[in-house]
């Protein structure tokens, strides 16, 4: 759909020539120079955003559509998830000029195209399958390990931790006392399932060869010093169908979303009764 736009203009307005926004040496700025540049650097796209936006707005409406804080805000979580974290996921914001309201904004109303679009979806079990059986072999689960982690900064500290531990020591209270990944320190360093890939290489020779119950000698990566419990391993296994059934229907229906909403809103626009004064 769109991007994120903090859009706080009042596009349209008959902006008086002898108000000034600014001034140099008593030079006016006036409004009326301020609204044509703006104009000039994507007025009519914004334009068009807010009618798009409005459409949406009245036709939820019509529909007696509305979306919770908390569908948005599972929303934002996938959004977060998918930049790294939301460390990274802020930065991105700052670099773009937007905000958060502006992200939930706009997820609220892409949840809202969702709902007003759901019932002209339609995705067969054959539409499905041919998917999977194209996609097979990224539905595939490969190898992976369950361990959980005690992370500290020094290796004096790491060898103190691991003598306790050795001694007879509770990991999970270690965890707690120790560990500087606060992500999961409360919950005795627990890092779940990880395939290979998703962890420092240094972190994944030593865990992958570990068995259940080991842990191991302080192993160092960029991010400090590791002490690593072993808990499990799963084998690699090819995909079931029937077990991503669901995560198939979400990826078609996110791809004919895309068709779909582009058709339903220039129908919308050729339904309502628009005025836009930027088209020539």
């Amino acid at each position: 759909m769109t991007g994120f736009l903090g859009v706080g203009i009042g596009w349209g307005i008959p902006y008086a020539t002898e108000e000034a926004v600014a001034s140099v040496n008593g030079e006016k700025i006036s409004k009326d120079e301020l609204y044509s540049l703006l104009i000039d650097q994507g007025g009519t796209q914004l334009v068009d955003y807010l009618i798009t936006e409005k459409i949406i707005e009245q036709e939820s409406d019509k529909q007696d559509i509305t979306i919770s804080n908390d569908a948005v805000e599972e929303e934002y979580k996938t959004v977060i998830a998918s930049y790294g974290g939301e460390e990274a996921f802020i930065q991105q914001l700052e670099t773009s000029g937007s905000t958060v309201e502006d992200v939930k904004k706009d997820l609220e109303t892409n949840l809202k195209i969702e709902k007003l679009l759901e019932s002209e979806i339609k995705i067969s079990e054959d539409e499905m399958k041919t998917y999977f059986d194209e996609n097979k072999e990224s539905f595939a689960e490969p190898e992976q390990v369950k361990a959980s982690h005690i992370l500290v900064e020094d290796e004096a500290k790491a060898k103190e931790v691991k003598e306790k531990l050795d001694g007879g020591a509770d990991f999970t209270e270690l965890a707690k006392e120790y560990s500087t990944d606060t992500s999961n320190s409360e919950d005795g360093g627990d890092l779940g399932y990880f395939a290979k890939g998703e962890m420092v290489a240094e972190f994944e020779e030593v865990t992958f060869a570990m068995k259940e119950g080991e842990i191991s000698d302080p192993v160092k990566t960029e991010f400090g010093y590791h002490i690593i419990k072993f808990a499990d391993k799963k084998a690699a296994a090819d995909a079931a169908f029937e077990d991503k059934k669901e995560e198939i229907k979400e990826t078609l229906f996110d791809q004919k979303m895309q068709t779909a909403y582009t058709a339903w809103l220039q129908e919308k626009k050729e339904e309502y009764d628009i005025k836009n004064t930027l088209e020539s």
